[in-house]
């Protein structure tokens, strides 16, 4: 079948392609990848019907421009970039139409971190190791198979359809507000009572503050430093969304590419949808922590699951 084509033209600072992410390999070293923030991810193929796990670009910070060379519906989710369809605004978390030499623009993040952009069946791209994420750390998976992010001149295949799909954009109420400051669940985790009881305290009736020195690898965040007594600690599997807190006491929340392994004490782990919302916060903006049990955290991520 021929297949059709989107062209990059300018790439932005990272933008990548991503599916539902890189299991069963942490045996052999091999992070996960996959998209930074699952919800808008997920409502991006949900709004054209795809299956889950179907490929989708990933824009952090903005910078896009891209042309159609065949018709084709896509869907944008996620961080406020201001898209422009052949210089006219589009409105975000929607589907909606590229017709044959339509232009479409993304320019920086006004509100959230990462956007979305699917394609209605999924971007094509060869699996490595079962998945067509990338992670450009690892030099895996993407659009090219080798981990590279988008270049200027790529081109993004995918099968072309027939029948166009209706223009469809989510309730008003349903996006997340990314301006807000954000309450994020966090399951205790194995280390959680070797950290000092004013810590504990700190950690949940205070705010933190993200660190700009974060990516896909990582979250730091600044505030209250964090006092644990354990001296030291045999590495072990480290899930997405573990909180991990080295001697300087500040937080890293590890987040798709992390590491497999770590020797640092946990706080805890972070739910997915938590790990979501945390992926679209921007540096110096404040959040704060909450707990939550593995069991409520299992319920959330169903029925969030349930929607696709």
């Amino acid at each position: 079948m021929r297949h059709g084509y989107l062209t990059i033209q300018q790439p932005g600072p990272l933008s990548t392609l991503q599916d539902g992410g890189r299991f069963g390999v942490r045996r052999l070293g091999v992070t996960q990848g996959g998209p930074a923030d699952l919800h808008a991810w997920a409502w991006a193929n949900g709004l054209l019907g795809n299956p889950w796990g179907s490929p989708a670009l990933e824009i952090t910070l903005g910078g896009l421009t891209l042309s159609a060379e065949q018709p084709c519906t896509l869907a944008l989710c996620g961080a406020d970039m201001q898209a422009r369809r052949n210089e006219q605004p589009l409105s975000n978390w929607r589907a909606f139409e590229l017709n044959a030499g339509d232009t479409l623009t993304l320019s920086m993040a006004r509100l959230g971190v990462r956007a979305y952009l699917a394609v209605v069946g999924g971007f094509i791209a060869e699996k490595v190791l079962g998945s067509a994420s990338c992670v450009v750390r690892d030099g895996l998976g993407g659009h090219k198979g080798d981990g590279s992010a988008l270049a200027a001149g790529d081109r993004l295949a995918f099968l072309p359809t027939d029948q166009p799909l209706p223009e469809r954009q989510l309730p008003a109420d349903t996006p997340p507000d990314y301006g807000a400051e954000p309450r994020l669940a966090l399951i205790p985790g194995a280390q959680f009572r070797f950290f000092e009881d004013h810590s504990l305290i700190h950690a949940f009736s205070q705010p933190w503050r993200v660190d700009p020195r974060s990516d896909r690898m990582g979250i730091r965040l600044q505030g209250s430093l964090l006092h644990c007594s354990m001296d030291s600690m045999i590495s072990e599997g480290i899930a997405l969304g573990a909180v991990q807190v080295p001697p300087d006491g500040q937080p890293i929340v590890l987040l798709n590419d992390r590491q497999t392994i770590g020797g640092y004490p946990r706080l805890g782990t972070l739910t997915p949808l938590a790990c979501a919302r945390l992926a679209q916060c921007r540096p110096g903006q404040q959040l704060w922590l909450t707990t939550s049990t593995a069991s409520e955290a299992q319920q959330e991520y169903r029925a969030f699951r349930a929607q696709f």
